[in-house]
């Protein structure tokens, strides 16, 4: 079997110290591989904000261990020095909502993380062009964020995490305020560039309407993970 894309030993998260201190991760295991979506679900207050911006470098663990890939990127402390570049060039992440640049266009908006990686206009902007093609919105590139549906947002969105090739995707809630068309039509967005850009996709959720489409779930409750075998619904 493959490596997994990110891995997590005993990973711990405090707030505070001394007796007034609140562990919110209580030695956190995980493991996802390339080329897979998983579901990370759990009641309010259960940890999964926490975890998920551990998981993105946005907050530092307490103790414990992140490998990503074949490299060791938090063991007791942060042993890369760019977590603004970790967080921009091997980190994807889809939020609830676009989040977009309304005064850019769909292009510029999914180009913009490869110009902050160092590439030239002209590859940045090509490589938008080939993510926004791999979502079906090629046809929209040159459209301003006003003139798009929800649906498109949503699509440039998905196509902005992925305009890096990170080989992890984070994603919050993605499909909270869809309707089970549209919010399994994102699911099978995920799946299918899971496997394109063999990326490990990560999904934080609580919709009832996408989580029987796991094939594995991450429980998360009193910042304790239990991983589950998902049911695997079909998408079709």
């Amino acid at each position: 079997m493959a490596e997994p894309a990110i891995r997590l030993e005993r990973l711990v998260k405090r707030y505070g110290e001394g007796p007034a201190a609140v562990e919110a991760l209580k030695g956190v295991d995980m493991a996802v591989y390339p080329g897979e979506v998983v579901g990370l679900i759990g009641p309010s207050g259960s940890g999964k904000t926490t975890l998920l911006k551990c998981l993105g470098a946005v907050i530092e663990p307490t103790a414990g261990r992140m490998v990503l890939g074949s490299e060791t990127i938090f063991d007791d402390g942060w042993k890369v020095r760019d977590l603004r570049a970790l967080r921009r060039d091997r980190i994807g992440f889809i939020f609830q909502a676009p989040y977009l640049i309304p005064f850019l266009d769909a292009t510029d908006n999914v180009a913009l993380l490869p110009m902050l990686a160092g590439r030239s206009d002209g590859e940045a902007r090509a490589r938008a062009l080939e993510v926004l093609g791999a979502l079906d919105v090629a046809h929209r590139a040159a459209a301003r964020i006003a003139e798009l549906s929800g649906g498109e947002q949503q699509r440039v969105s998905i196509a902005r995490a992925l305009a890096n090739k990170p080989p992890i995707v984070l994603a919050d809630e993605p499909t909270a305020p869809l309707d089970s068309e549209r919010a399994l039509t994102v699911v099978r967005i995920l799946n299918r560039l899971a496997t394109e850009y063999h990326a490990a996709i990560i999904v934080v959720t609580h919709d009832e309407k996408i989580i029987p489409t796991f094939r594995r779930i991450y429980r998360i409750r009193d910042g304790r993970t239990v991983e589950e075998p998902g049911e695997g619904r079909p998408l079709d």
